[in-house]
């Protein structure tokens, strides 16, 4: 008797800023592969989650928001999306119901049309995910899966909640059944693909945008300077968050260093259940007024450079 043969593809997941991307994709990995924040525009590049289902393994490509680009990082985390997009075998967008209900023609309305009409441009099915539907009635969606599909090609539709999981299940088996037949791109234990240095530097990203999302914009980022081994297993993290401005470095540091020693303290937390092991995480503040223009920020990224319009 021969076994099931076996199914891999890359499903791309694009949406509006803070539509749920990221929270989608950890959902269905089963395990923390990208950061999530209140902030929107939190993932600044592509990042894939390996899912399982069944005989089939679904490399979930979480892309940046896409929205009308102002910086030239803005402009690369845009192109990354559409990169992403077109480069998967499936691809799927996600919606914020609540938020396109409540502003039909708010930023996030404009941001979907944007990726509705760039889907059409490139004759590109997709998938349409409703999500956030916590506590509302399907007959309050119906206008919305209605107005969507009047304006593409959307076959199938779900509806979820990827906070609670809610939808989520045939949401995955539906990828399953989806992607092609095919050896499986990574190993069976590996939930994402991106390098445990800049993994921990999300890490770190994202405890900063939950501390400080008041008082700091998007002008930090952060750098995994030195990934270094020790005895026992346990590993030596240094980091640099780069900041714009004196007084932005002051906000991280906050008084008496306290902020910076909480950032630290959940960071390495968060790390040691990550990763499974010990971590000496020590983290060091710099001001760099165009860190966001450096070239080998973006490299680390996995971002290419915008270039130049004219």
């Amino acid at each position: 008797m021969t076994s099931e043969p076996t199914r891999c593809g890359f499903v791309a997941v694009i949406g509006a800023p803070n539509a749920g991307k990221s929270t989608l994709v950890n959902r269905l990995v089963g395990s923390k592969v990208s950061i999530v924040s209140r902030k929107v525009q939190t993932t600044r590049m592509r990042v894939r989650g390996v899912a399982i289902h069944g005989v089939s393994q679904i490399v979930l490509v979480d892309t940046p928001g896409i929205f009308e680009p102002r910086r030239n990082l803005d402009k690369a985390m845009v192109e990354a999306a559409w990169a992403g997009a077109a480069d998967a075998d499936l691809v799927s967008l996600i919606v914020d119901a609540p938020e396109l209900l409540a502003d039909p023609n708010g930023m996030a309305a404009r941001d979907t049309t944007r990726i509705v009409d760039g889907l059409n441009a490139a004759s590109r099915p997709a998938t349409l995910i409703i999500n956030k539907i916590d506590g509302m009635r399907r007959d309050q969606l119906l206008p919305l899966v209605d107005s969507l599909r009047n304006r593409a090609k959307f076959n199938p539709v779900f509806l979820i909640s990827a906070q609670t999981g809610d939808g989520t299940e045939e949401l995955l088996a539906h990828f399953a059944a989806s992607v092609p037949p095919g050896p499986w791109a990574y190993p069976a234990d590996q939930a994402a693909d991106i390098p445990l240095r800049l993994l921990a530097a999300e890490i770190t990203r994202e405890r900063i945008y939950d501390r400080l999302h008041q008082e700091l914009p998007y002008s930090s980022t952060v750098v995994t300077e030195q990934w270094k081994a020790m005895k026992g297993g346990s590993v030596r993290i240094e980091q640099t968050i780069f900041v714009e401005r004196d007084g932005q470095k002051a906000i991280v540091l906050g008084k008496g260093g306290a902020s910076i020693k909480e950032l630290g303290s959940t960071a390495r937390a968060e790390m040691e259940e990550l990763f499974g092991h010990k971590v000496h995480l020590f983290l060091h503040v710099k001001v760099r007024e165009n860190w966001a223009d450096d070239p080998a920020h973006y490299r680390e990224m996995g971002l290419e450079i915008p270039k130049r319009s004219h």
